[in-house]
């Protein structure tokens, strides 16, 4: 029964996700609608779609393996996951999609007129959406693995092969209304076994969850490091903090779709409704962590933290009620690594279609449809194969990583383009390889080698703290010393960034 339950639920978010999909495609037929939906999306529809793409199998999945394991500590996770989206409010949300940008590449070439930092920006889109896109497919492997009992290979080849039928069919327009189906079905899927589960819990008088340290974590682990003394564990706590309170606005999937508003305002009013939607979601990980500490210990014995999600219901409730609930968490995760994987193809898609696919060869240059169509096959294949190649990890370990490399390149560079005028592009270009090398080689060494211990592990296991600092101020100190190379139609392109629509500009 469990195996047919998990089954039907896959089918079933198979199928909606392709309808819906196939639905929008009678919307889709220029570049503009590919790449962002002709810039028509109202906020509250793309609210929705942000919450849809952004709740990826580390919301999902990893937040409530990581609280069942390590306790408040990683309550982080979500909080600066959320509060990302109102730095993004804040600094750029607003000035980026004025800047008429169709990707962070555009935006960087129109902002310091230089084809090498748009080059080393698309490289760098590229390589985080991809680090983004590993943990979905390896992440659908592990559902479809615990819920029905498939290899491991099927769900991460699955995934791709919805989403690269959705996304060529109709780009960003059919995923739009993709991505919002999936973050209320998400939702769903999430609250109301949650809501049974502690009904459960309530009725069996269970002991209290910080009562019961999970296998091999002693009780004080609970709370730690946020109520204890440990420097190596507070440090870790503050890079992540850095990595995701900074990493929102350079996360390529994210950015995109505020380039899909008619105007700013359009853009900070979707930012809100994030925020709120966003909220809401994650009060309900942590419950399931919580939960797990007393009942689903057996999971961290045997190091499948990542599946207590989809394991819960069964431990907690026999029989049909709890296989019924399992298949609803099932078909939430399954549409949580549709969504997300689908944004993330459309933002790597729109670099290559552009900067690779794009390109004339031998004289002959594809479409813009088709360029994008031909950058969106590669930037779905590559991880896929990767995801079949590379032993699995961390969910929300990976997706933190990706985090912290966005933080350390666009950060710097969204926030000093937008907000000051003498950035150059010898600066940028300075800052985002100092930022780039120092956070990728971190990624490197923290996917290829065991978490080790004294400050240099440490140091690389969560590196925004000191990445993120020293792009910035290599990205400062490397302009002021090049002030010569300020590009000269920086004020006319400042002033576009911050002038509302509605002030008429001079065009004289």
């Amino acid at each position: 029964m469990n195996e047919a339950a998990g089954i039907a639920a896959v089918l079933v978010v198979t199928v909606a996700t392709l309808a819906i999909g196939t639905w929008g495609l009678r919307f889709s037929r220029t570049t503009s609608d590919f790449m962002v939906a002709s810039r028509t999306v109202r906020p509250r529809l793309n609210a929705s779609a942000i919450g849809g793409e952004y709740l990826s199998a580390a919301s999902f999945l990893g937040i409530a393996g990581l609280v069942l394991v390590r306790g408040t500590e990683m309550m982080w996770y979500p909080v600066g996951w959320t509060a990302g989206y109102l730095v993004l409010l804040v600094l750029v949300a607003a000035p980026l999609r004025r800047s008429g940008a169709y990707t962070l590449s555009d935006f960087a070439e129109a902002r310091l007129g230089s084809r090498r930092v748009r080059s080393l920006c698309s490289l760098i889109v590229v390589l985080v959406g991809w680090l983004y896109l590993l943990p979905q497919f390896q992440g659908a492997g592990i559902t479809l693995q615990s819920t029905v009992g498939a290899p491991r290979w099927v769900g991460e080849v699955l995934v791709p092969v919805i989403v690269l039928i959705n996304v060529l069919s109709g780009g960003m327009r059919s995923i739009t209304f993709v991505q919002a189906f999936q973050y209320w079905l998400k939702l769903t899927a999430l609250l109301l076994p949650a809501i049974a589960l502690l009904i459960v819990w309530v009725g069996d008088g269970a002991p209290h969850p910080v009562d019961v340290p999970a296998s091999g974590v002693g009780p004080e682990a609970w709370a730690l490091p946020l109520a204890g003394g440990d420097p190596q564990g507070l440090y870790l706590t503050y890079s992540l903090i850095v990595a995701t309170f900074l990493g929102t606005m350079g996360l390529p999937h994210v950015v995109v779709r505020f380039y899909t508003n008619p105007d700013g305002r359009a853009a900070r009013r979707t930012t809100l409704v994030v925020l709120v939607l966003l909220g809401f979601f994650y009060l309900l990980p942590p419950i399931y962590g919580a939960l797990g500490r007393v009942y689903a210990d057996a999971l961290v014995q045997a190091g499948r933290s990542d599946v207590l999600v989809l394991e819960l219901p069964r431990l907690m409730v026999p029989g049909l009620a709890g296989e019924l609930l399992t298949a609803l968490v099932t078909a939430g995760a399954f549409a949580a690594f549709l969504s997300t994987s689908s944004g993330l193809g459309i933002a790597v898609a729109g670099v290559l279609g552009q900067d690779v696919t794009g390109r004339p060869v031998r004289g002959h240059r594809l479409s813009g449809v088709a360029a994008f169509r031909a950058g969106c096959v590669i930037a779905i294949a590559v991880p896929c194969a990767l995801a079949l190649l590379v032993p699995g990890v961390g969910v929300a370990r990976a997706v933190g990583l990706a985090f912290a490399v966005a933080a350390s390149t666009f950060c710097p560079l969204l926030v000093l383009g937008i907000w000051w005028r003498g950035l150059t592009h010898v600066g940028a270009l300075a800052g985002l390889l100092v930022g780039g090398l120092g956070s990728g080689a971190a990624v490197l060494w923290t996917l290829g080698t065991p978490p080790g211990e004294g400050w240099v592990s440490v140091l690389l296991q969560q590196p925004a703290a000191w990445s993120v600092p020293a792009a910035f101020l290599t990205m400062w100190g490397a302009s002021l010393a090049t002030r010569s190379r300020v590009p000269g139609d920086v004020h006319r392109t400042m002033v576009r960034l911050h002038t509302p629509e509605q002030v008429p500009l001079d065009r004289g």
